[in-house]
């Protein structure tokens, strides 16, 4: 069976009941702590489309400001998208973009936060997610080739598993 590099096996999907049916989890009886999550991705494009993003020289406009919102929104709506996912009341959004030159890309790098029974992993790849399609939409008319990927969770803070980091995941 393939693995996640650093992937815990649960004992079971949480999200499958007795009899198999998918179902959302009662987290009623969990506890109130501080919860973070954060996740990165990585969109690749010709150096060109690069230089007019960090130019502001994009037809369309601002695109890692129009982006960044695009993220926040898209992390404030996690439960409206994802089906099974509990509707939570965010503290913090935090929507980073690095340029580099080098691989002619971008990195979004994505810290949800909040105060509940569950966590916000879900948020911060689905912002990560987003950030990343909307720079694709805002560049398509000058490079449709851009690739999108890489899209994971970095770290996540908070609950019963308490805290967790990927392998190899930088601070940045």
């Amino acid at each position: 069976m393939d693995r996640a590099p650093n992937a815990l096996m649960p004992s079971k999907l949480t999200h499958i009941d007795a009899r198999g049916q998918a179902r959302m989890v009662d987290v009623a009886a969990k506890g109130e702590t501080r919860r973070v999550a954060r996740a990165a991705g990585t969109i690749r494009m010709l150096p060109a489309t690069l230089r007019q993003i960090g130019s502001g020289a994009a037809r369309k406009g601002d695109v890692l400001g129009v982006a960044r919102t695009a993220a926040i929104q898209a992390a404030k709506r996690t439960s409206e998208l994802i089906p099974l996912c509990h509707p939570l009341a965010l503290t913090h959004v935090s929507v980073d973009f690095v340029p580099d030159r080098k691989t002619s890309a971008v990195r979004c790098i994505v810290t949800v936060a909040t105060v509940g029974r569950t966590g916000v992993e879900m948020e911060a790849l689905t912002a990560v997610a987003v950030g990343l399609l909307t720079i694709y939409d805002m560049c398509k008319a000058v490079d449709r080739g851009m690739r999108m990927g890489n899209i994971q969770l970095l770290e996540k803070l908070g609950g019963r598993s308490g805290h967790w980091k990927a392998k190899g995941a930088a601070r940045r």
